[in-house]
């Protein structure tokens, strides 16, 4: 099975000007296959100008899902495929939803994996797998494959796992793949 690849741009990475934005942005499409694209931006002034930017970009390169983070609201109005919820949004999956989004919310343990599920999200991401900084704990390869096994136990839909946190490199996605999950998250592996 082909692992999705998820792409997750910041702006410690990114930059928060359009000419850095783009080239960054257009090296990382062209250098990787990216199944899923994500804007993620919390902190930079012009964050709508740098969404359009984003998703003219993904939809040139033909990214499956390009997506935004938390900001549901310029997701229905610029037409992003999607959203990325954070942990504190269970409660803005029925209006995603609602509003023909595809769903991705961050989760943490199988609680709330299972209340994602319950809730009609369409995947989650589990976090972090590896080292990353501020983040807390890593959980570790193991843990990934009980939640798998655990999810398995009770879907009875297409729901996929992909894995976040520390992927920098192909040893890091060898071992999430031999997890059985749907695919991996990053923003540093796919800066080159």
């Amino acid at each position: 099975m082909e692992l999705l690849k998820y792409l997750i741009t910041d702006p410690k990475y990114y930059g928060d000007d359009k000419t850095t934005f783009e080239k960054v942005l257009s090296k990382a499409l062209s250098n990787h296959q990216i199944s899923i694209a994500s804007f993620r931006d919390k902190i930079t002034e012009n964050t709508a100008e740098l969404a359009e930017l984003f998703l003219e970009k993904c939809r040139q390169n033909s990214i499956e899902k390009v997506i935004i983070n938390s900001n549901i609201e310029l997701a229905i109005s610029l037409k992003f495929d999607g959203i990325h919820l954070t942990s504190k949004q269970f409660d803005n999956i029925k209006e995603c939803k609602d509003n023909d989004l595809f769903v991705i919310i961050s989760c943490h343990d199988f609680e709330e994996a299972k209340r994602a599920y319950d809730l009609g999200a369409d995947a989650i991401t589990y976090s972090p797998i590896f080292y990353t900084p501020y983040k807390g704990k890593p959980k570790g390869i193991e843990a990934l494959k009980a939640l798998k096994t655990s999810i398995d136990e009770i879907s009875q839909r297409k729901f996929d796992i992909i894995a976040l946190g520390g992927i920098i490199d192909d040893e890091h996605i060898n071992q999430i793949k031999a997890c059985g999950v749907s695919g991996f998250a990053s923003i540093r592996y796919f800066i080159d």
